[in-house]
């Protein structure tokens, strides 16, 4: 690789994060933070909280903490490993898509199914959304309960302070496993449904079609990394994870590991029983602990700890 090739990269890396604010792709998105902002304003009144609404939604002690400014190197870390490593793999979602669509015309030949190029898109949506939604679940569902996945995925839950940016707080090795999950489901998700519709939909039409992930990032997405305790009605919260309801996930309460592990769905935490709704939570902390908390408390802390763990369980082993 040239020097040129590096110094692109590095610029690449470097301009990624300021774009996440212009793409609608992406949850810090301008519109989504403004809406997010909407409905923080809505819960400051109702909770009748003193001083400002700035002061209220910019609290120094939250977006200047120590724990905030490792949100901020691992999102540009990880734009980095985005670049280098993740960026020149995501076409492999479309030859999945394309390879799924043959594997089923070889084995199942042409059919006429009889869905219009509109019917194929809403009932992608739909799939998509549950399809896409359970892997997200049960992906973290996994990295919560094997050991090995749960010392990576500690670097998102050591954070003590919450913030939109806290989205980003992720080891890389977790960067790349949840963009292996979103290649494979978007990838045979597609070519079912190019095999469906006798391709009468481009996959590019395919890559924008999730309407359900824009609505989700509209109404206050942002706010499930943050100290504002929006709730939603109790019934709907066996429906849709709420933002207080990802915070209780945030907790740092031992009743709470493990809970509300769904990305926009709570049925699925419903359904393997580790639904906790806002109704039955009062105030929280967030981190993994006073002990852990210090393991995971810089930058390059979060980086190496889970190796760090790693090494020490393997020289147990060689003993």
């Amino acid at each position: 690789m040239s020097y040129k090739e590096i110094i692109d990269i590095l610029s690449e890396a470097i301009q990624m994060p300021f774009g996440y604010l212009f793409s609608s792709r992406k949850r810090i998105y301008f519109l989504y933070l403004l809406t997010s902002a909407v409905l923080a304003f809505f819960v400051y009144k109702k909770t009748k909280e003193e001083g400002s609404f700035f002061k209220y939604l910019f609290k120094k002690e939250i977006w200047w903490s120590k724990s905030a400014w490792v949100d901020y190197g691992l999102v540009f870390f990880n734009a980095l490993v985005k670049v280098a490593l993740i960026g020149p793999y995501l076409i492999y979602g479309l030859y999945l898509a394309h390879y799924t669509n043959e594997f089923l015309l070889e084995n199942l030949g042409h059919y006429d199914f009889g869905m219009s190029m509109w019917t194929t898109i809403i009932a992608y949506t739909f799939v998509l959304t549950l399809v896409s939604d359970f892997a997200s679940f049960y992906v973290h569902y996994l990295m919560h309960k094997i050991p090995f996945l749960w010392q990576f995925h500690k670097v998102h839950h050591s954070a003590t302070t919450l913030n939109p940016i806290t989205q980003y707080r992720l080891h890389p090795l977790e960067l790349i496993l949840n963009n292996i999950k979103g290649i494979l489901v978007f990838g045979l998700i597609t070519g079912l449904f190019d095999f469906l519709s006798e391709n009468q939909v481009q996959k590019w039409t395919f890559l924008g079609a999730n309407a359900f992930s824009f609505l989700f990032l509209l109404w206050g997405a942002n706010l499930r990394h943050s100290h504002v305790k929006l709730t939603y009605w109790n019934p709907l919260e066996y429906i849709f994870i709420s933002p207080f309801q990802h915070q209780i996930h945030h907790s740092d309460a031992p009743k709470h590991f493990n809970k509300n592990m769904g990305s926009k769905l709570a049925i699925w935490d419903w359904m393997f029983g580790t639904l906790v709704r806002s109704k039955d939570t009062g105030d929280i902390a967030f981190g993994l602990g006073k002990y852990d908390n210090k393991r995971y408390d810089t930058f390059w802390k979060n980086l190496v700890a889970p190796f760090q763990w790693m090494y020490g369980k393997t020289k147990e082993l060689m003993k």
